[in-house]
């Protein structure tokens, strides 16, 4: 983590040392007054809804060094009352977004480690979960945790990475042109990975060319002696390996792939086994969670691996013990009988129909209940995609589906025209209304998906499962 002095700290913020020793060293930096631990500085966010300087004193409490503020003077008495009386030092700062990511800048210059860059409109969080079990059975792997991987959370990350790291994993999130550039700017990457190239954010950006001109920032900003890696199936992947000046490794299931997956089977709970064929020797990767759609991240995170030295043995041991985010293909059985397949981090087209398909992949003793809410930032391709959705359902023979919101609308409207019958369709505007209407429906044996854009909050149908055992 950044061990620096606070002299030090407000040169590199451009702030102003207001109170307290300039020579006393701060060990790490928090922007919730939650997550401070003693010594560390706390970097208190303005907003309108939550104001970080109203937990100063929380933050001080927990044993905070430095308080950054950037409030006007009417209220910097106080702030600088609560920093004496913790013998803890003030420094007022212009920005506190800046401050965070100058901060992560100069200490990003100072690690040894490999940084590796990933991107993607589907897939990134889950290929870094499967990346990170890879390398961390030879290597000091630090990485992004949770949703960090925006203009806040990779700064975050950087700062936190252990000075003995071998190599940091960045997962890198986009919703519009240049944020990848900063974000590329602050972590430095030697490696990026692009897991594919999707219409989330459609509406921010327009189509489809725009999110793959966005994604490529990753890619230029890598070195000549860095690495590209590419999903070789992907339709954009030719685009892609023009706008780096790094050499470029490409995995997926095709024969042209450097990194290849063949053989898939699927068991009765849909996890993945497969060879994998790479220039080092070959061998059978057997994944611990669902959907075929993970052999493509398993095979991403294996070429990054052996990039970086790690053995074939050891990238398929990784593989076997990966576990995933929460919320990304989450499974777990109720006491009641039920299966459940908790995907409602996020969701876009490709992500949808990918859980869909490992819903009706999967064994079970009951029926198959969908439960899907809107898809947000679609724009205009926001009813097709719903309504193709929906056709989906019918053609798999999903016994239920819970359409829940007003998008997610014409999902029903997409499966009753592929047939599926309208007694086994419900729409529900919100995620309670859902949550009451599965808690009605579901018979012991059941296996549930639920799956929407994060918005939706679709997790309290799930908590809604689990307060029933």
């Amino acid at each position: 983590m950044l061990t620096a002095t606070v002299r030090s700290i407000a040169e590199i913020t451009r702030g102003e040392v207001l109170a307290g020793s300039p020579g006393s060293v701060v060990y790490g930096v928090a922007i919730d007054s939650r997550l401070v631990t003693p010594g560390c500085a706390f970097i208190a966010f303005p907003g309108e809804q939550a104001d970080g300087h109203d937990f100063v004193a929380d933050a001080l409490a927990r044993g905070a060094h430095a308080i950054l503020v950037t409030h006007p003077d009417e209220r910097l008495d106080e702030l600088l009352t609560l920093a004496q009386d913790a013998q803890a030092t003030v420094i007022r700062v212009a920005d506190a977004t800046r401050s965070l990511q100058d901060l992560a800048r100069y200490y990003r210059s100072r690690l040894r480690c490999e940084v590796v860059g990933i991107t993607g409109s589907t897939g990134k969080t889950s290929t870094k979960d499967f990346l990170v079990a890879a390398l961390s059975e030879t290597l000091n792997v630090a990485y992004s945790t949770g949703n960090r991987n925006n203009e806040l959370g990779v700064p975050l990350n950087v700062l936190q990475a252990d000075a003995e790291a071998d190599v940091l994993v960045a997962e890198m999130g986009m919703r519009g042109l240049g944020q990848i550039d900063v974000l590329c700017d602050i972590a430095h990457p030697r490696i990026g990975l692009i897991t594919n190239v999707g219409t989330s954010h459609i509406e921010i950006l327009g189509n489809q060319d725009a999110i793959a001109e966005a994604k490529s920032e990753l890619l230029k900003c890598l070195p000549a002696d860095g690495m590209a890696f590419l999903n070789g199936d992907d339709a954009y992947s030719d685009t892609l390996r023009h706008q780096t000046m790094a050499p470029v490794t490409s995995y997926g299931l095709s024969d042209e792939c450097d990194v290849r997956g063949t053989e898939i089977e699927l068991d009765d709970q849909s996890r993945a086994s497969f060879d994998i064929l790479t220039s080092v020797g070959s061998a059978r990767v057997a994944l611990p969670v669902p959907g075929r759609h993970n052999v493509y991240n398993a095979l991403a995170a294996a070429a990054v691996a052996l990039h970086l030295d790690v053995p074939l043995g050891s990238v398929v041991e990784g593989l076997s013990k990966a576990s995933l985010s929460a919320m990304r293909m989450e499974v777990f059985v109720s006491a009641n009988g039920n299966t459940v397949i908790n995907d409602a981090y996020n969701a876009n087209p490709v992500s949808m129909r990918a859980a869909i398909e490992t819903l009706a992949e999967m064994s079970s003793s009951g029926r198959r209940i969908a439960v899907l809410g809107d898809m947000a930032e679609l724009g205009s391709l926001t009813e097709l995609a719903h309504f193709g959705i929906g056709e989906q359902v019918a053609r798999l023979g999903i016994d239920r589906l819970i359409a829940v919101g007003p998008r997610a609308a014409h999902i029903a409207e997409g499966a009753i025209a592929e047939r599926m019958p309208a007694d086994q369709v419900m729409r529900c505007e919100y995620a309670s209304d859902a949550a009451e209407a599965l808690s009605e429906l579901l018979e012991q044996g059941d296996t549930v998906l639920v799956k929407a854009s994060r918005v939706m909050g679709l997790e309290t149908v799930v908590e809604r499962i689990v307060s029933a055992l």
